[in-house]
């Protein structure tokens, strides 16, 4: 697996960023049996470049937490049968690895928002990166019924990698 992982701020996390990005992807791609080598990226923004992105890319001009944007299109979430079909059409050509996506986070709401829940940035930080994944294996949350199943997926991941509300 491979990820990138650039920070535009001068603001950091009171934790290693890229150590717990990686154990996050892993244990993502683990338990969603992704049989697969895999790249992400994570860039790292504030919350005035969020909001510039959030309006490029989906038309919305306010900021939000994170953005994601997956590389495949999943017939059903974590479907890798698609994958299979187009591997080639996925993959980084210098390392065979297939291109999940990119994730866009704002790193003054991991701050806030950790506040505001009552909870570390660490989890705030570990929970917008597993919802991010999820969505970049195609997961979503716009109908009920697929918010319930994202939401247990969520609880599961953070749980499995003991990080919970404190």
């Amino acid at each position: 697996m491979t990820f990138y992982v650039e920070n535009e701020t001068e603001k950091t996390l009171p934790f290693p960023i890229e150590s717990i990005t990686k154990e996050i992807i892993e244990t993502v791609l683990k338990i969603e049996e992704c049989p697969y080598e895999t790249e992400v990226n994570l860039f790292i923004t504030d919350n005035e470049g969020i909001r510039t992105y959030n309006r490029q890319f989906r038309g919305i001009d306010k900021e939000t937490d994170v953005l994601s944007f997956p590389n495949i299109e999943y017939e059903s979430p974590a479907d890798f049968e698609v994958v299979r079909e187009l591997e080639i059409a996925y993959q980084n050509p210098d390392t065979n690895e297939i291109i999940l996506g990119d994730i866009i986070l704002s790193i003054d709401k991991v701050i806030s928002q950790s506040e505001e829940y009552g909870h570390s940035s660490k989890r705030e930080f570990a929970f917008l990166i597993v919802h991010s994944m999820l969505h970049l294996l195609g997961y979503d949350h716009m109908e009920e019924a697929d918010a319930v199943i994202m939401e247990a997926k969520q609880e599961q991941i953070l749980q499995s990698l003991n990080i919970v509300r404190e």
